[in-house]
């Protein structure tokens, strides 16, 4: 706010920042909570090559990873930057735009892991598609997103949700049951023909069994 000094200064006092209602009107000072990590000069990662059936080309994507305390006991690797290749051109703009927010928000530091919420959560209008092995994939940037979280568990930032000793005995159980009655009820992911699809691991692998919906893939069932 500009004030306009039409008299002669004869005098002057300071002023408290807390108690003067003019002051705190002001724009609020932006304080940085981190600076953005540096790029070392070299940087290692992993790169996953993804083929769906909405792009002609696979797409290789590649999230290169940086260490964080190095040589203490709180040493651990994080994402730093993330590139997604492929031939197809179709889809060019858009990748590049978004890989790019997602590399700043690797290097900006702190909780990175909503990152594969939002993207899985993200559907295409046109409809999804099925991966081999019956797991539904509602849009690229979903399949996107689940490389992500593949990633994030293969460095450790997420623990890995594979079925515990309980669940894998009631999966074999319930494939067992099944396998006895209709032997010939399999199609080419391993699981039944008439499978819905699993609310929890998107995998079209639940079948109904004793009046329970139970799911051969990741063991999730209604009936606990």
């Amino acid at each position: 706010m500009a004030i306009k000094i039409e008299k002669k200064i004869v005098g002057y006092s300071l002023v408290d920042q807390d108690n003067d209602t003019n002051l705190k009107n002001e724009p609020a000072e932006i304080v940085q909570l981190g600076e953005p990590l540096g790029r070392p000069d070299q940087i290692t990662g992993s790169t996953y090559k993804v083929k769906t059936p909405v792009t002609e080309h696979a797409l290789y994507i590649t999230i290169n990873d940086i260490v964080m305390n190095e040589g203490t006991p709180q040493e651990h690797r994080r994402p730093f930057e993330i590139f997604v290749n492929s031939k197809n051109m179709e889809h060019f703009q858009w990748i590049v735009a978004l890989t790019r927010v997602m590399s700043a928000v690797f290097r900006k530091g702190g909780d990175i892991t909503f990152l594969v919420e939002e993207l899985e959560s993200v559907f295409d209008p046109n409809g999804g598609y099925y991966k081999k092995g019956g797991k539904y994939i509602p849009s690229l940037v979903a399949e996107l997103g689940q490389v992500v979280e593949q990633h994030l568990k293969n460095i450790g930032m997420l623990k890995s949700t594979i079925p515990d000793e309980h669940q894998e005995k009631l999966i074999q159980e319930k494939r067992k049951e099944y396998l006895e009655k209709n032997s010939q009820g399999l199609d080419e992911s391993g699981f039944p023909k008439d499978a819905q699809l699993c609310h929890k691991c998107s995998t079209k692998a639940a079948i109904m069994m004793d009046g329970c919906l139970t799911c051969l893939s990741c063991g999730e069932s209604k009936c606990g």
